[in-house]
C-alpha cells in the first residue's frame, strides 16, 4: 500500500480533497471499487486528473479513506443520537434507528464499507473492531450500572452490530421505500426482551 498523502493545509485545498472524496464515495458507490476509475472519479468531482494525486496517491488510498469516513461519521451521528436517551435500552432504539437513517441518506458510503470485505480487509476489520470496542466499553458501563443484565459485553456488541449491519441491507439497501421505524420497532423489541435486567 501506498504512503497516505499529507492532509491539505489551506481551506481551498480542504473543500477540494472533501470534493474528491464525495466524487468517490458516489462513483465506487455505483460501479465498486474494479469498475470505478480516477478518471471517473475526477469527472464526477468536476476536476483534472493530476488534481486527485495531489489528495490521494492511488484508488486504493481512496478507498480506505472512504472506509475511515464511515467509520467517523457513523459514530458521531450514533453518539448525537444516544446522547439524550434516558437509559442504556434507550440508546439501543435510538442509535439502531440513527444509524439506519444514515445508511438510507448514504446508501454509496454503506456498501463501500461492504466491499472494503474484499477490496482492503484491513479497513474492513478496524472499521468494525473499533466502533466494537467503544460499544464494549458503553454496554459493559450500563451492565455494571443495572441498566441491562449481565452478561458478555464483547459477545452482546457484535451481535448488536451484526443485527444493524444485517437490517440495513436487507430493510433499507434493498428496499426502494424503508419503513425505517417499523424495523426499528420490531428489532427493539428483541433486543429490550434478551437485554433489560
Amino acid at each position: 500500500m501506498s504512503t497516505p498523502t499529507a492532509l491539505p493545509k489551506t481551506k481551498r485545498g480542504v473543500e477540494r480533497r472533501a470534493q474528491i472524496l464525495s466524487a468517490a464515495e458516489t462513483v465506487i458507490g455505483e460501479k465498486g471499487f474494479t469498475a470505478a476509475s480516477i478518471a471517473d472519479i475526477t469527472r464526477e468531482a468536476g476536476t483534472a486528473q493530476g488534481t486527485f494525486y495531489i489528495y490521494f496517491a492511488s484508488k486504493e488510498e481512496i478507498f480506505r479513506e472512504l472506509v475511515l469516513e464511515m467509520g467517523r461519521i457513523t459514530r458521531t451521528i450514533v453518539t448525537r443520537a444516544v446522547s439524550e436517551a434516558s437509559d442504556r435500552l434507550q440508546a439501543e432504539q435510538d442509535g439502531l434507528r440513527a444509524f439506519l437513517r444514515f445508511v438510507a441518506k448514504r446508501p454509496s458510503l454503506y456498501q463501500i464499507v461492504e466491499e472494503a470485505r474484499f477490496v482492503d480487509p484491513d479497513a474492513y476489520r478496524a472499521y468494525f473492531t473499533s466502533f466494537a470496542k467503544a460499544y464494549e466499553s458503553q454496554l459493559a458501563a450500563a451492565a455494571a450500572a443495572g441498566e441491562l443484565r449481565p452478561g458478555d459485553a464483547e459477545i452482546r456488541a457484535w451481535a448488536l452490530m451484526g443485527m444493524a449491519k444485517t437490517l440495513g441491507e436487507r430493510f433499507v439497501i434493498w428496499e426502494a421505500e424503508p419503513d425505517i421505524d417499523r424495523v426499528v420497532d420490531e428489532a427493539f423489541a428483541l433486543i429490550r426482551t434478551g437485554l433489560e435486567p
